[in-house]
């Protein structure tokens, strides 16, 4: 009996994803339209959506807060061309993969601020950033390393925070949901003519779940951020920017001590304590209005701390001090436009932790400090040929202290039919350096390699965007790219046995499909759609091989639907598919799964909402990780007042 009822519930999982699948093949809409004048960085000058060749996607503050959505992780699945890998529970180290590149090969920006941790791979860590205060996060999909350098090999995703939009407002929120987790915050603001300011705190608290497959210590997670952001316009030519964002707190976690590939429940946890600041200040000469300049000063500052038993194990810290001029000038009614950018980077690395004798294979001291910089040029320069086609070429030189200088280059074309077609085309190349953690890392039983070569990338995508009435649009995609030198972190080291990294021989490919769409079937209803195709490979020995953690077939839908003006209601079905890990000496295959999330919210009056959410609606058993157990069922409440 138990087994007829797996099999029906596993044809009704089939079902639904069949059915989601087609609504996003036949239907689309996006309120593009809306957007289209929203500025987006996907240029050294922000521009609009329908300027730019780019796969991209905008989630604003309403999608965010419709969703009831606790970490941006859990929102970022639901993208065409976005894999999700978590080790467990809320808080836990989370990556993020785009077209099937590695987690680093994303440039994670906070208000234009780059805010990947040098100490922990040039990775975001995904579990470590709430949801609140955030008025739109801009996800432009492909190689941007002519823009942005090293680390955009495969796009960025900017968040930007939020800006007042009243002469006073403030705002408080409270949540409370299953594993005694609670959600607090506080934001207040102020806005004239010529100043604009918002300060916005949070707190979410969880004492989680066991992570491990055995045992029954529970692995919580804690985090308070601050975001603060200002605007001053001093006079008609010049407006100064200051935005700051932090994020602290504690991730209980467990590994694998006997190194049977199996995680084990442990006492550990691990301290994190991130920022970023910058001041921009932009510029225009009234008496020569096609010519503007801005400057740009950022910080960007990670510590973190491991601790078993409470017994201090490693820190690293990781502090990135950047400044960058650029110079635009504007011409035959801005439809032609050159850009100039001069930046330098200066990026600092430290690990302090204990020193471990092992006997006939040496001592391995993990306290070390290091240092590189670099500078570089990049020039941009986009026009339209006529009012139907429109191109793009920008380049970037990077001279580095640790590698030899890098050029990359992009260039994209689009053609627009009517106001409800167009193609769009772009080809560019795309590096990233070798790590300070792949260079010169020590955990445990890695040690890292400071011989190793950057990453090197050609990319082709083509893409077909499609509107009608507002109410129906279909954004496909097609990609293909070729990675030289991938560094695996995953070799064995020939004098230790522990792991190190290495350059790949052979070309490491990656190619797919990326379908997203928007139906709007009534003022009430709209359904949200997306779809992927990745084979991702990499020469290993004699052959080709999967990469891990890369699921061929993703798919996402969500159903919003607001049955009247008091109340709105979300259903979300997420689907991967099979994947493999790395289980020494080989690999083992994860199987596929299927969530299905539901939630609500209500608006009690025009300050007063209350929101619900239902995760997991399904108690789906599955890891996205080998070893570390998914969050199962759980429930969440809570309360937002606006003054």
């Amino acid at each position: 009996m138990a087994s007829t009822g797996n099999r029906i519930l596993v044809s009704l999982k089939q079902l639904i994803y069949f059915l989601f699948s087609l609504i996003a093949i036949l239907h689309g809409s996006t309120d593009r339209e809306q957007y289209e004048e929203i500025l987006v960085s996907a240029s050294l000058i922000p521009i609009s959506l329908n300027d730019s060749a780019n796969s991209i996607t905008l989630i604003t503050a309403d999608d965010i807060d419709n969703l009831a959505i606790a970490n941006l992780s859990d929102l970022l699945r639901d993208l065409a061309g976005f894999s999700v890998s978590r080790s467990g529970v809320l808080g836990a180290q989370t990556q993020i993969r785009v077209r099937g590149s590695e987690a680093n090969h994303i440039l994670v920006l906070i208000d234009g601020i780059e805010a990947n941790n040098s100490a922990q791979n040039d990775e975001f860590n995904w579990g470590n950033i709430s949801a609140s205060d955030i008025e739109r996060i801009e996800v432009i999909r492909g190689p941007q390393s002519s823009i942005y350098g090293s680390d955009a090999m495969s796009g960025i995703i900017n968040i930007v925070t939020k800006t007042s939009k009243e002469k006073k407002e403030a705002q408080v929120f409270t949540e409370y949901g299953s594993f005694n987790t609670t959600n607090n915050g506080l934001s207040i603001g102020v806005k004239n003519k010529k100043f604009n300011a918002r300060f916005g705190i949070s707190e979410l608290l969880t004492e989680g779940e066991n992570i491990s497959r055995e045992g029954t210590e529970n692995d919580g997670y804690e985090i308070s951020s601050m975001n603060i952001k200002a605007e001053w316009a001093p006079s008609k030519n010049l407006n100064i920017i200051f935005s700051g964002h932090k994020r602290f707190g504690m991730n209980e976690y467990d590994s694998d001590i006997d190194f049977d590939q199996l995680v084990d429940d442990q006492n550990n946890h691990a301290t994190f304590n991130s920022s970023t600041t910058g001041v921009k200040m932009n510029y225009v000469n009234h008496k020569i209005k096609n010519l503007k300049h801005s400057l740009f000063v950022t910080k960007s500052e990670n510590k973190n701390q491991d601790y078993n038993d409470y017994v201090i194990q490693n820190v690293t810290t990781s502090l990135k001090d950047q400044i960058n001029f650029l110079s635009s000038y504007f011409w035959e009614n801005s439809s032609q436009r050159s850009s100039l950018l001069l930046e330098h980077e200066k990026e600092e690395f430290t690990q302090n932790g204990i020193i471990y004798d092992y006997g006939i294979y040496g001592i391995f001291d993990p306290n070390q400090q290091r240092k590189k910089s670099s500078s570089s040029l990049a020039i941009e320069h986009r026009g339209n040929i006529n009012e139907n086609i429109s191109y793009a070429a920008s380049t970037r030189h990077d001279e580095n202290s640790q590698f030899k200088d890098g050029n990359t280059s992009r260039f994209e074309l689009a053609y627009t039919f009517t106001n409800n077609y167009r193609i769009r085309s772009a080809y560019g190349s795309a590096i990233k350096n070798p790590t300070f953690t792949e260079r010169f890392g020590y955990y445990t039983n890695f040690i890292g390699n400071p011989n190793l070569r950057p990453e090197k990338s050609k990319n082709l995508e083509l893409g077909i965007d499609f509107y009608l009435n507002n109410r129906y649009s279909f954004a496909g995609t097609f990609f293909k790219s070729k990675l030289e030198n991938e560094i695996d972190g995953n070799s064995i080291d020939p004098d230790t046995s522990g792991y190190t990294a290495k350059n790949i021989d052979g070309l490491s490919k990656r190619q797919g499909v990326e379908l997203s769409s928007t139906t709007t079937l009534n003022e009430n209803l709209k359904i949200n759609a997306s779809y992927t195709y990745v084979d991702s490979i990499q020469f290993k020995e004699n052959g080709y091989i999967d990469e891990v953690r890369r699921p061929k077939n993703t798919a996402s839908a969500t159903i919003l639907w607001q049955s009247n003006k008091f109340s709105l209601f979300n259903l979300n079905v997420r689907y991967s598919d099979k994947q493999i890990d790395v289980v020494y000496p080989g690999y083992i295959t994860l199987p596929s799964y299927t969530v299905l999330n539901f939630g609500g919210k209500f608006f009690l009056n025009k300050k007063l909402s209350l929101n619900f959410s239902l995760n997991n609606l399904l108690d789906e058993d599955y890891e996205e990780i080998y070893g570390y157990s998914a969050l199962g069922f759980s429930t969440n409440i809570g309360i937002r007042y606006k003054f």
